[in-house]
């Protein structure tokens, strides 16, 4: 069972920037591509943003598109989502998952390892 260590969420203005990083523990990330998604009260859980193991290629959701941005250090064994712009439907349970093989699209259900959730707030 993979693990991850999430942090960075918290409460924010709406306007402000938080920066989620998604640390792997135990095993190397390299191989893998790796997903955020979150999930908001009474809400499906949804596909944020997902990064292919070399980080050559991203996706995004349409929501977040020109506000969120996705990236890898796999020498720190790290995955980074920065947020801009952040709004209060932003709100939600961020979540980092990973898979093996390509990134094709970015949906959970194609994800078997996931970290524990980091709550976001977007709030005056």
């Amino acid at each position: 069972q993979l693990r991850f260590v999430e942090s960075g969420g918290g409460l924010v203005q709406p306007g402000g920037s938080l920066r989620l990083s998604c640390a792997a523990s135990g095993f190397t990330l390299d191989y893998y591509v790796i997903g955020w998604f979150r999930q908001a009260p009474g809400k499906e859980r949804e596909g944020v943003s997902c990064i292919s193991s070399s980080g050559g290629r991203t996706n995004y959701a349409d929501s977040v598109k020109g506000r969120f941005t996705i990236s890898r250090d796999n020498a720190k064994n790290t995955v980074y989502l920065q947020m801009n712009s952040l709004k209060p439907e932003d709100t939600a349970i961020y979540y980092c998952a990973a898979k093996r093989g390509v990134l094709r699209l970015c949906v959970s259900a194609d994800f078997d390892s996931w970290g524990q959730g980091t709550q976001v707030t977007v709030s005056s």
